[in-house]
């Protein structure tokens, strides 16, 4: 197989800043974890590869700053994407309720028929928890989005949010094959170089 992988998809994470991306991405890159927060300025991105119902699936995973000044710029990103991931956290309801403006931006800015997937973070501060389970499942069902909770502290839930999302492009992929690209979906780049990864820039998790 080209370059020792058989998929290669990008996957994007958008949503407030302090919400836990850069944690998630930390943990699921790297299984590690940091309690130190430094946002992220721009954009930055790990990657990982995972076996997949046989196939090698490499997973370029590109993480967004939150802030409004950085909008324009994570903007850029969308258009290629696989998949969406847009996170919010447990304990904040304003990151909640800004879950429906990010996906505004996911319908503006990114190409049709991209995956996405609803993820809320810090699900292990119980305590602190504002925002119900049952409530956001509800909310994503209703879009026909996928819903998961995670918490990248203790690692819960973070493998299983990136192995579905991926499994379920690989799915669209299979059964909508092109010979280099997909108009619809974003380029799918198979047996194609990455660019070498850059350092995670922490995260509030």
């Amino acid at each position: 197989m080209p370059e020792g992988y058989d998929y290669l998809f990008k996957l994007l994470l958008i949503g407030d800043s302090g919400v836990g991306k850069s944690c998630l991405l930390l943990r699921f890159a790297e299984d590690a974890f940091t309690d130190s927060y430094l946002s992220t300025i721009g954009v930055d991105f790990k990657i990982r590869t995972i076996e997949l119902e046989g196939k090698t699936v490499k997973l370029q995973i590109w993480d967004t700053a939150g802030q409004e000044r950085f909008r324009t710029i994570a903007a850029a990103y969308y258009r290629g994407a696989h998949g969406i991931i847009v996170v919010y956290d447990v304990t904040d309801g304003e990151s909640y309720e800004n879950v429906k403006g990010w996906l505004t931006e996911i319908e503006r800015y990114a190409s049709e028929g991209v995956h996405r997937l609803l993820l809320g973070n810090k699900a292990d501060l119980t305590e602190r928890r504002v925002v119900e389970h049952d409530v956001a499942k509800e909310f994503a069902s209703q879009l026909s989005i996928p819903f998961l909770e995670t918490s990248a502290k203790t690692a819960e839930g973070v493998e299983d949010a990136f192995v579905a999302m991926a499994k379920q492009i690989k799915e669209n992929v299979d059964a909508n094959p092109e010979p280099s690209s997909s108009s619809k979906g974003g380029n799918v780049s198979v047996g194609r170089s990455i660019e070498t990864e850059q350092p995670s820039d922490g995260c509030a998790c």
